[in-house]
Protein backbone atom coordinates (compact mmCIF):
# COMPACT_ATOMS: atom_id res chain seq x y z
CA UNK A 1 0.00 0.00 0.00
CA UNK A 2 1.40 3.68 -0.76
CA UNK A 3 2.39 5.44 1.68
CA UNK A 4 0.18 8.93 1.67
CA UNK A 5 -0.20 12.42 3.19
CA UNK A 6 -1.52 12.02 6.85
CA UNK A 7 -2.27 15.44 7.80
CA UNK A 8 -2.37 18.04 5.18
CA UNK A 9 -5.71 19.04 3.73
CA UNK A 10 -6.19 20.43 0.45
CA UNK A 11 -9.45 22.13 -0.56
CA UNK A 12 -8.84 24.42 -2.98
CA UNK A 13 -10.86 24.10 -6.08
CA UNK A 14 -9.70 23.23 -9.58
CA UNK A 15 -9.19 26.53 -10.80
CA UNK A 16 -7.56 27.44 -7.39
CA UNK A 17 -4.56 24.64 -7.64
CA UNK A 18 -1.71 25.30 -9.93
CA UNK A 19 -1.65 21.96 -11.55
CA UNK A 20 -4.26 18.77 -10.80
CA UNK A 21 -3.21 15.37 -13.19
CA UNK A 22 -6.08 12.63 -12.81
CA UNK A 23 -5.53 9.00 -14.20
CA UNK A 24 -2.70 9.35 -16.63
CA UNK A 25 -1.89 7.00 -18.84
CA UNK A 26 1.20 6.71 -21.54
CA UNK A 27 2.06 3.86 -23.31
CA UNK A 28 4.67 4.61 -25.80
CA UNK A 29 4.30 2.86 -29.35
CA UNK A 30 5.50 -0.76 -29.31
CA UNK A 31 5.25 -1.31 -26.06
CA UNK A 32 2.72 -2.99 -23.75
CA UNK A 33 4.13 -1.73 -20.41
CA UNK A 34 2.58 1.73 -19.99
CA UNK A 35 5.31 4.47 -18.96
CA UNK A 36 2.95 5.98 -16.88
CA UNK A 37 -0.37 4.21 -14.80
CA UNK A 38 -2.91 6.12 -13.84
CA UNK A 39 -1.19 9.33 -12.12
CA UNK A 40 -3.01 11.32 -10.03
CA UNK A 41 -1.40 15.00 -8.69
CA UNK A 42 -2.83 18.07 -7.05
CA UNK A 43 -0.15 20.75 -6.86
CA UNK A 44 -0.90 23.90 -4.79
CA UNK A 45 0.17 27.55 -6.15
CA UNK A 46 3.94 28.60 -4.70
CA UNK A 47 4.77 25.26 -3.86
CA UNK A 48 8.14 23.26 -4.91
CA UNK A 49 6.60 19.81 -5.72
CA UNK A 50 9.41 17.01 -6.05
CA UNK A 51 8.86 13.62 -8.49
CA UNK A 52 11.45 11.16 -7.17
CA UNK A 53 11.99 7.83 -8.51
CA UNK A 54 14.79 5.35 -9.57
CA UNK A 55 15.73 5.29 -13.88
CA UNK A 56 13.06 4.84 -16.18
CA UNK A 57 10.27 5.32 -12.79
CA UNK A 58 8.13 7.39 -15.35
CA UNK A 59 9.70 11.47 -14.36
CA UNK A 60 10.57 12.50 -17.37
CA UNK A 61 7.27 11.01 -18.86
CA UNK A 62 5.27 13.05 -16.54
CA UNK A 63 7.19 16.06 -16.56
CA UNK A 64 6.76 15.76 -20.81
CA UNK A 65 3.31 15.51 -21.06
CA UNK A 66 2.59 18.44 -17.98
CA UNK A 67 4.57 20.34 -19.94
CA UNK A 68 2.77 19.52 -23.45
CA UNK A 69 5.49 17.77 -24.87
CA UNK A 70 3.80 14.61 -25.21
CA UNK A 71 -0.16 13.78 -25.25
CA UNK A 72 -1.41 11.47 -22.79
CA UNK A 73 -2.82 7.55 -23.80
CA UNK A 74 -5.30 9.16 -21.53
CA UNK A 75 -6.35 11.26 -18.49
CA UNK A 76 -6.74 14.69 -18.21
CA UNK A 77 -4.42 18.02 -16.76
CA UNK A 78 -5.55 21.43 -15.57
CA UNK A 79 -3.09 24.18 -15.19
CA UNK A 80 -4.96 27.10 -13.48
CA UNK A 81 -7.85 25.56 -14.64
CA UNK A 82 -7.00 25.38 -18.02
CA UNK A 83 -6.97 21.60 -20.33
CA UNK A 84 -3.74 21.26 -20.81
CA UNK A 85 -4.49 18.28 -23.04
CA UNK A 86 -6.92 20.40 -25.29
CA UNK A 87 -5.47 23.69 -25.29
CA UNK A 88 -2.06 23.70 -25.07
CA UNK A 89 -0.74 27.00 -26.65
CA UNK A 90 -2.44 28.45 -24.39
CA UNK A 91 -0.90 26.49 -21.34
CA UNK A 92 2.28 27.50 -23.01
CA UNK A 93 2.33 30.80 -21.58
CA UNK A 94 2.13 30.39 -18.27
CA UNK A 95 4.96 27.11 -18.06
CA UNK A 96 8.59 27.34 -17.89
CA UNK A 97 11.21 24.37 -18.90
CA UNK A 98 14.44 23.26 -17.77
CA UNK A 99 14.93 20.12 -19.40
CA UNK A 100 17.68 17.56 -18.10
CA UNK A 101 19.86 17.87 -21.89
CA UNK A 102 21.04 21.36 -22.09
CA UNK A 103 18.28 23.05 -24.43
CA UNK A 104 20.65 25.55 -25.99
CA UNK A 105 22.16 26.06 -29.36
CA UNK A 106 25.89 26.04 -28.90
CA UNK A 107 26.85 27.91 -31.47
CA UNK A 108 25.03 31.12 -30.27
CA UNK A 109 26.17 33.08 -27.38
CA UNK A 110 24.20 32.95 -24.14
CA UNK A 111 22.82 36.02 -24.50
CA UNK A 112 21.66 35.32 -27.94
CA UNK A 113 20.02 31.94 -26.47
CA UNK A 114 18.41 34.28 -24.45
CA UNK A 115 17.08 36.67 -27.11
CA UNK A 116 15.91 33.49 -29.61
CA UNK A 117 14.30 32.24 -26.63
CA UNK A 118 12.35 35.29 -25.55
CA UNK A 119 11.17 36.27 -28.83
CA UNK A 120 9.61 32.61 -28.83
CA UNK A 121 7.29 33.80 -25.36
CA UNK A 122 6.70 37.05 -27.00
CA UNK A 123 8.91 39.21 -25.04
CA UNK A 124 10.43 41.78 -27.34
CA UNK A 125 12.39 45.35 -27.31
CA UNK A 126 13.81 46.77 -23.90
CA UNK A 127 11.29 44.23 -21.98
CA UNK A 128 13.20 41.35 -23.24
CA UNK A 129 16.75 43.16 -23.54
CA UNK A 130 16.08 44.14 -19.29
CA UNK A 131 14.60 40.44 -18.48
CA UNK A 132 17.95 38.89 -20.09
CA UNK A 133 19.76 41.07 -17.92
CA UNK A 134 17.94 40.61 -14.83
CA UNK A 135 18.58 36.28 -15.81
CA UNK A 136 22.05 36.51 -16.46
CA UNK A 137 22.96 38.44 -12.90
CA UNK A 138 20.42 36.18 -11.03
CA UNK A 139 22.38 32.70 -12.57
CA UNK A 140 25.99 34.92 -12.25
CA UNK A 141 26.61 34.62 -16.22
CA UNK A 142 26.49 38.74 -16.67
CA UNK A 143 29.87 38.73 -17.40
CA UNK A 144 30.15 35.65 -19.59
CA UNK A 145 27.23 37.03 -22.16
CA UNK A 146 28.54 37.40 -25.00
CA UNK A 147 30.96 33.92 -24.80
CA UNK A 148 29.15 31.12 -26.82
CA UNK A 149 27.97 27.69 -25.09
CA UNK A 150 30.33 25.50 -26.52
CA UNK A 151 32.82 27.18 -24.35
CA UNK A 152 30.63 26.96 -21.36
CA UNK A 153 31.54 24.00 -18.54
CA UNK A 154 28.90 22.08 -17.35
CA UNK A 155 27.74 24.46 -14.54
CA UNK A 156 28.06 27.22 -16.93
CA UNK A 157 25.32 25.29 -19.24
CA UNK A 158 23.24 24.10 -16.44
CA UNK A 159 22.89 27.47 -15.39
CA UNK A 160 22.44 29.02 -18.71
CA UNK A 161 19.55 26.01 -19.19
CA UNK A 162 18.02 27.80 -15.98
CA UNK A 163 18.08 30.99 -17.08
CA UNK A 164 16.03 30.08 -20.71
CA UNK A 165 13.26 28.61 -18.75
CA UNK A 166 12.53 31.52 -16.07
CA UNK A 167 13.05 33.95 -18.67
CA UNK A 168 9.37 34.90 -19.27
CA UNK A 169 8.36 34.60 -15.71
CA UNK A 170 6.75 31.47 -15.85
CA UNK A 171 4.04 30.65 -13.36
CA UNK A 172 5.04 27.28 -13.31
CA UNK A 173 8.72 25.96 -13.86
CA UNK A 174 9.51 21.83 -14.56
CA UNK A 175 13.01 21.13 -13.58
CA UNK A 176 14.49 18.04 -14.80
CA UNK A 177 17.31 17.24 -12.92
CA UNK A 178 18.47 20.74 -13.09
CA UNK A 179 21.98 19.97 -11.37
CA UNK A 180 22.68 16.37 -12.49
CA UNK A 181 26.53 16.43 -12.88
CA UNK A 182 28.24 19.51 -12.37
CA UNK A 183 30.25 21.54 -9.57
CA UNK A 184 29.49 21.57 -5.94
CA UNK A 185 29.45 25.70 -6.11
CA UNK A 186 27.44 25.69 -9.50
CA UNK A 187 24.62 23.36 -7.85
CA UNK A 188 24.55 24.99 -4.69
CA UNK A 189 24.00 28.42 -6.73
CA UNK A 190 21.15 26.73 -8.69
CA UNK A 191 19.24 25.49 -5.70
CA UNK A 192 19.72 28.85 -3.83
CA UNK A 193 17.99 30.52 -6.72
CA UNK A 194 15.43 28.25 -7.18
CA UNK A 195 14.28 28.77 -3.21
CA UNK A 196 14.48 32.29 -4.05
CA UNK A 197 11.96 31.54 -6.87
CA UNK A 198 9.94 29.78 -4.30
CA UNK A 199 9.77 33.20 -2.22
CA UNK A 200 8.55 35.28 -5.24
CA UNK A 201 5.44 32.92 -6.22
CA UNK A 202 6.45 30.75 -8.82
CA UNK A 203 5.34 27.15 -8.42
CA UNK A 204 7.90 24.14 -9.44
CA UNK A 205 7.81 20.42 -9.96
CA UNK A 206 11.12 19.11 -9.60
CA UNK A 207 12.99 16.30 -10.54
CA UNK A 208 15.81 14.46 -9.05
CA UNK A 209 18.12 11.71 -8.03
CA UNK A 210 19.56 13.71 -4.86
CA UNK A 211 17.57 13.05 -2.19
CA UNK A 212 19.33 15.81 0.15
CA UNK A 213 17.92 18.42 -2.57
CA UNK A 214 14.54 17.00 -2.12
CA UNK A 215 14.56 17.15 1.24
CA UNK A 216 15.98 20.45 1.58
CA UNK A 217 13.80 22.28 -1.25
CA UNK A 218 10.11 20.27 -1.64
CA UNK A 219 7.15 21.24 -0.13
CA UNK A 220 5.99 17.64 -1.16
CA UNK A 221 7.26 15.06 -3.18
CA UNK A 222 5.70 11.70 -5.15
CA UNK A 223 8.04 8.68 -5.56
CA UNK A 224 7.21 7.04 -8.28
CA UNK A 225 8.19 3.18 -9.57
CA UNK A 226 7.41 1.86 -12.59
CA UNK A 227 4.65 4.11 -13.31
CA UNK A 228 2.93 4.60 -9.97
CA UNK A 229 3.00 6.73 -7.05
CA UNK A 230 4.12 4.59 -4.10
CA UNK A 231 4.61 7.69 -2.22
CA UNK A 232 3.43 11.33 -1.34
CA UNK A 233 3.38 14.15 1.41
CA UNK A 234 6.14 16.38 3.19
CA UNK A 235 9.71 14.97 3.14
CA UNK A 236 9.13 14.98 7.30
CA UNK A 237 5.83 13.41 6.95
CA UNK A 238 6.76 10.39 4.83
CA UNK A 239 9.93 9.94 6.92
CA UNK A 240 8.55 9.25 10.39
CA UNK A 241 5.98 7.10 8.88
CA UNK A 242 6.04 3.48 10.77
CA UNK A 243 8.34 2.00 11.05
CA UNK A 244 10.30 5.36 10.44
CA UNK A 245 13.29 5.89 8.52
CA UNK A 246 16.62 7.73 8.65
CA UNK A 247 15.94 10.18 5.71
CA UNK A 248 14.15 10.55 2.39
CA UNK A 249 17.26 8.09 1.22
CA UNK A 250 16.60 5.41 3.65
CA UNK A 251 12.94 5.72 2.47
CA UNK A 252 13.21 5.75 -1.02
CA UNK A 253 15.40 2.70 -1.05
CA UNK A 254 12.90 1.10 1.58
CA UNK A 255 10.29 1.33 -1.22
CA UNK A 256 12.55 1.08 -4.67
CA UNK A 257 14.55 -1.54 -3.59
CA UNK A 258 18.28 -1.83 -4.22
CA UNK A 259 18.34 -3.57 -7.45
CA UNK A 260 20.17 -1.44 -10.28
CA UNK A 261 17.80 0.21 -12.81
CA UNK A 262 18.87 0.71 -16.41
Amino acid sequence: MPLTETSEKYTQSNKEKALVAKGLVKIYKGSSHPALSGLELSINPGEIFGLLGPNGAGKTTAISIMSTLLRPTSGSIAIYGIDAVKQPNQIKKLIGLVPQDIDLYANLTVRENLCYFGRICGLKGEKLKSRIAECLEMVGLEKKADQLIFKFSGGMKRRANLAAGILHKPRILFLDEPTVGIDAQSRNMILEKLSLLKENGTTMIYTTHYMDEAEELCNRVAIIDEGHIIAKGSPKQLIVQPPGHNGLKDLFLALTGKRLRD
